[in-house]
């Protein structure tokens, strides 16, 4: 490995702690602002008797619980890889985005479940008390959105926390719609009418999420990636006649895997290795892909025969113009 390369791979892993470092740090701040506030507003749920607060309430504690698996995550992720891991833990951040996820859609069960319950019998709600702490669970929400709002770009454990706080955000926000709705007119149905809506922006602020986790789950190609272009400016290469046996994955969000199969073309007089520079270049500098894994054949014989037949490419392909 040249110097250039040896350079490019330390920023790149100084990159990686630095955003670590930041998640952390973003993730104990957001937890400790949602746990100061918790507790008062399930005292201020019961004591007004409000569907809407006590289901915020009731976010807001999956709130501390999902940012407390997130940090637990991203620590257990940043372990060796062991021979039994070989990959190390990070896949563990997918998983505990799932779970996250998967938090939020039980939630929203129990929301409608019990908003159901209240339509059949409308209950008294002190909007008055109901709207104070609705505005005072809005600014502490929106605080921790804010807190979070860059990790969640860079992981999807982080994402997963980020979106409950956000669907935290929106029962707040519903929480004052119905405080000012039964304070002022004393519209007490309004209280399971807004829970339900809360409940379906939930579902549908969490499913970019949990179609993002599944994708990385199947080992699907990721996102800002456009497979045949890769493939093509491989080919490109002087020497390269063709691909086959051509992989990328996630392994967890910035962290790409590519692993393909190159057939040099006959005439090519040259060593392998400055092949392997140009390609392992290639992969770093335009799509930031650190794990890569090249094999280097002169001759199809050189391929075992599932290897050689697993291609969705033909030799030579490229993409329109």
């Amino acid at each position: 490995m040249d110097m250039a390369t040896t350079s490019e791979t330390n920023t790149q892993h100084t990159h990686a702690e630095f955003r670590i470092k930041a998640s952390k740090r973003n993730l104990a701040l957001a937890f400790l602002l949602i746990v100061s506030f918790m507790g008062a507003e399930i005292v201020g749920g019961i004591l007004s008797g409000s569907l809407a607060l006590l289901a915020d309430a009731a976010h807001m504690a999956t709130d501390a619980g999902a940012i407390l698996l997130a940090l637990i995550a991203i620590n257990i992720a940043q372990r060796s890889a062991t021979s039994s891991h070989t990959y190390g833990y990070k896949r563990l951040e997918i998983l505990a985005a799932l779970v996250n996820v998967l938090a939020l859609w039980v939630i929203v069960g129990g929301i409608l479940f019990e908003a159901w319950n209240r339509f059949q019998d409308i209950s008294d709600v002190d909007g008055r008390l109901m709207l104070i702490i609705g505005v005072i669970g809005l600014f502490v929400n929106i605080g921790a959105a804010w807190i979070l709002r860059h990790s969640a770009e860079k992981s999807l454990n982080v994402e997963g926390a980020f979106q409950h706080v956000l669907a935290d955000l929106l029962g707040s926000i519903g929480v004052v719609v119905s405080g000012c709705l039964i304070w002022a007119f004393d519209w007490n149905f309004a209280d399971p009418i807004i829970s339900v809506i809360i409940a379906i922006l939930i579902i549908h602020a969490s499913w970019g999420l949990f179609s993002k986790v599944v994708h990385v789950l199947l080992e699907g190609v990721p996102k800002h990636i456009n497979i045949k272009e890769l493939c093509s400016k491989i080919e490109a290469i002087s020497g390269v006649h063709s691909l086959h046996d051509v992989h990328v994955w996630t392994l967890t969000l910035g962290n790409e895997a590519f692993t393909c199969h190159v057939l040099l073309d006959p005439s090519f007089a040259g060593e392998r290795d400055t092949i392997l520079h140009e390609i392992r270049t290639l992969l770093r500098t335009t799509y930031d892909i650190e794990h890569i894994t090249v094999q280097i054949e002169r001759t199809m014989d050189e391929c075992p025969e599932s290897s050689a037949s697993a291609s969705f490419l033909q030799p030579n392909e490229v993409l329109p113009s």
